[in-house]
């Protein structure tokens, strides 16, 4: 299984944890990253999830999140054609840089783009391009697929 996590999943852990959705998508976020280290999970990371992140104020946040690209299996540069994908994704209103971060993840074919911002889910969902879920449903995933191997 491939999976896109984007920059709100990586930082989700950051988060203020006294909010109960924000714990739970935090736990979610963690066992999705401990199935990517134990269970073959393919981890796709991009220039674009680079930028934001070297862009993140937070130095420990932005160290401990860069971890994750040696993790990572496949790796997707910005090319002409993901940009260009981007601009043709921006259509359904979602913002150039979460369009970047949907086309890196169409382009690799990755099986899930998990997110944690309720209105990029909706609108990669709506767009059909992609299956976009948070962490939580990501779980429910997992589990359905255990009981039926």
């Amino acid at each position: 299984m491939t999976l896109y996590l984007d920059n709100c999943v990586f930082n989700r852990p950051f988060d203020d944890q006294k909010q109960i959705r924000i714990k739970i998508e935090s736990l979610a976020k963690l066992y999705i990253q401990d199935k990517i280290k134990k269970s073959g999970y393919k981890l796709i990371w991009s220039d674009i999830l680079e930028f934001e992140n070297d862009n993140n104020p937070h130095k420990e946040r932005t160290q401990a999140i860069e971890k994750w690209k040696n993790i990572a299996t496949i790796y997707v540069p910005l090319t002409a054609d993901i940009q260009d994908y981007a601009n043709d994704i921006t259509k359904y209103g979602i913002k150039p840089k979460d369009a970047l971060h949907v086309a890196s993840s169409i382009s690799t074919n990755a099986d899930y783009f998990i997110t944690t911002d309720d209105g990029l889910l909706k609108k990669i969902n709506k767009s059909g391009k992609i299956i976009a879920l948070n962490p939580i449903d990501f779980l429910q995933v997992i589990q359905n697929d255990s009981e039926h191997n």
